[in-house]
């Protein structure tokens, strides 16, 4: 059923926002429950080509037509993280200190893991708040050691990125207590029936524990996203309750490395493909779903016959990308391992195959090296979707001033990904050793790097090198 490109386009603007790739892009097997950085533990990475392959996927979706900006990397290492761990002394004695005593925590320091940027923050547009505005919830990522050190930064970045703040509030992550474990927009999907603008959209918030009655929660790996913490975040959003579905990952899933929600789901407009073992509760979800979506809803489900959850986990076809293009039709962007994975690549065709819905191109896209460390191309980036400001008609409404609240050194477009290109080529290096984390030289070059970028993007200070506080 597809949506005429008008109607996609007045009703929500889409800006894909990926994560350039850090400097010190490397496999430490950081992550409890996600199987590819566990079982990728202590390869030697290759940070420059997982950069140059963000690039590559940020052109392809833009080439689709879809709007594509992007956030800089944030600061590795995480020197005030060491000393807030009691090490001293110069930024060298720092770093061989920690290498000496705690590698795991150097390493947890040194994560690139803020490049999959749909974990950063969930976001709701003013088309659906109480006041108008689109609002943003940066994520505590309080599960993780590695990824609790970024909220802070992100919020600074996601100050500098969106400057019209009239247009956006950026909030703070939640306060990390014991039950508000949030992990942003992966556990989050926003639904609308694009034919029907009267229709509210419908958020859709998946939790992997109830915290206040944890009967039902995997038994192997950790639960990371609370029942409270999504309710929380909903009334932050200024959402009306009505409009918002709150489900339950299956616990099973969990243990089998189902970590978030996109591992297992990807939705778009009113299109949601899923894994039949995704949630529990399924055929009570499914009404609900349908009853505030409208008569749009499309549920694509993919039975466990035809692929099983370790296949899913391990070809990340739900955690593909879906972009409706300028003539309504939709595009699923998968990781390369769909294509070469015979069950995966065979669910793909037979979902593009099918008349009923809009999802009539597959595009693959090579990503293996974030791959390794558990993340498709859906992890890199975060949807922002984008409302016109009241005095703008939607007959008068264009991408340009759409985007005017968003800074232009962020905006994608063919001479920026040359400029990237030309950077990442400049100072990133070709590989790195668990040993190499310790140099002080790539501290310095780091910086360095950073601090280049933002220069060429026009960015404000967000980084504590450049003097803004990492707390």
């Amino acid at each position: 059923m597809n949506i005429s490109a008008t109607e996609s386009f007045n009703f929500a603007t889409e800006a894909n926002f990926d994560g350039l790739v850090g400097m010190t892009h490397n496999y430490a097997g950081l992550a409890a429950g996600n199987m590819a950085s566990q079982n990728n533990a202590g390869r030697v990475s290759k940070p420059k080509a997982a950069a140059l392959q963000g690039v590559a996927k940020m052109q392809a979706v833009a080439a689709l037509g879809v709007t594509q900006c992007f956030f800089p990397p944030q600061e590795r290492p995480a020197l005030w993280a060491l000393r807030a761990h009691g090490f001293t002394g110069s930024d060298e004695s720092v770093l061989a200190q920690a290498h000496a005593n705690k590698p795991h925590l150097l390493a947890q320091c040194c994560s690139s893991s803020f490049m999959w940027s749909a974990n950063a923050a969930t976001v709701a547009p003013a088309q659906d708040t109480r006041d108008h505005r689109t609002h943003v919830v940066v994520a505590n990522l309080k599960s993780m050691t590695h990824r609790a050190i970024e909220p802070p930064c992100t919020r600074a970045m996601l100050n500098a990125v969106f400057t019209d703040h009239s247009q956006f509030e950026i909030h703070p992550a939640l306060a990390a207590n014991a039950n508000m474990g949030d992990e942003g927009a992966a556990n989050h999907t926003r639904l609308f029936d694009a034919a029907n603008t009267n229709q509210p959209a419908t958020h859709f918030f998946v939790y992997g524990m109830d915290a206040l009655n944890p009967r039902l929660q995997p038994k192997i790996h950790p639960a990371r996203q609370t029942l409270q913490a999504s309710q929380r975040v909903a009334e932050v959003l200024q959402l009306n309750p009505a409009h918002c579905v709150f489900a339950q990952q299956n616990p099973d899933a969990i243990d089998q490395g189902v970590f978030h929600n996109d591992v297992v789901a990807v939705g778009n407009a009113s299109t949601l493909l899923y894994h039949q073992d995704a949630w529990l509760d399924h055929d009570r979800l499914m009404d609900s779903l349908a009853q505030r979506v409208g008569n749009s809803f499309c549920p694509i489900i993919v039975s466990r016959d035809e692929l099983t959850i370790a296949e899913a986990v391990t070809t990340y076809l739900f955690n593909s990308q879906l972009v409706t293009t300028p003539d309504g039709s939709m595009t699923l962007v998968c990781p390369s391992e769909v294509e070469h994975h015979a069950r995966a690549s065979a669910v793909a065709r037979r979902i593009q195959q099918d008349p009923r819905n809009s999802i009539s191109r597959i595009l693959y896209m090579d990503v293996r090296e974030s791959m390794r460390n558990g993340g498709g191309p859906a992890c890199l980036r975060l949807r922002v979707p984008l409302a016109p400001t009241s005095s703008q008609t939607s007959n008068q409404t264009s991408g340009a001033n759409l985007l005017a609240g968003i800074h232009a050194g962020c905006v994608f477009n063919t001479p920026r990904a040359e400029q990237l290109r030309a950077w990442i080529e400049r100072w990133y290096p070709d590989q790195l050793t668990p040993e190499d984390l310790a140099d002080p030289q790539l501290l310095i070059r780091n910086r360095d790097a950073l601090d280049a970028l933002t220069q060429q993007l026009g960015l404000s200070a967000i980084y504590p090198f450049q003097g803004v506080s990492p707390l």
